[in-house]
């Protein structure tokens, strides 16, 4: 089961006004449970060890539905432009922060140069604080990610110009 399979699913727990659902299956045990608006809804999802014998249950598949939307010739000329730089993504689920602390001014901003080590942000994940360094060189065209935001894993968070 992906990561997208797991959002669908909590999702449609979500809808359907159930306050907890339990899945267990071969390698995966999940938890959901929902509140009342006043609660946030939590998932806990733990790996089961693979020798253990649980009987698989059968899981109700939810396909999102996409719309159809035509796309504009400024949509693609803007994704031509795009694709000379390099997308830096998040490598973790979490929230980004783009200073060390509050009363410090950000990693970067457009325009400035960059080089392979360089931090650019941090990402807190389950109370951690992970640097996210830059693996390429170059010069930061357009930070995708507003501070203090949660980002999801790949997401992309700013785009840089090597030459």
């Amino acid at each position: 089961m992906d990561l997208k399979e797991i959002q669908n699913l909590i999702k449609f727990v979500a809808k359907s006004g159930a306050s907890e659902v339990k899945l267990e299956m071969d390698d995966i045990k999940i938890t959901i449970k929902t509140g009342s608006e006043d609660t946030k809804e939590t998932a806990f999802v733990q790996q089961i060890p693979v020798n253990s014998a649980v009987p698989a249950q059968p899981v109700p598949v939810v396909t999102p539905v996409e719309s159809q939307t035509p796309v504009t010739p400024a949509a693609t000329d803007a994704a031509e432009d795009n694709s000379k730089y390099i997308t830096i993504k998040s490598p973790i689920i979490g929230t980004l922060y783009r200073k060390p602390s509050p009363d410090k001014p950000n990693f970067l901003e457009v325009g400035d140069s960059i080089k392979e080590g360089d931090v650019l942000c941090i990402i807190e994940a389950m109370k951690l604080f992970n640097e996210i360094e830059s693996e390429v060189s170059g010069k930061v065209v357009k930070i995708l990610v507003d501070d203090a935001s949660p980002v999801e894993f790949d997401q992309p968070l700013f785009l840089v110009d090597p030459s």
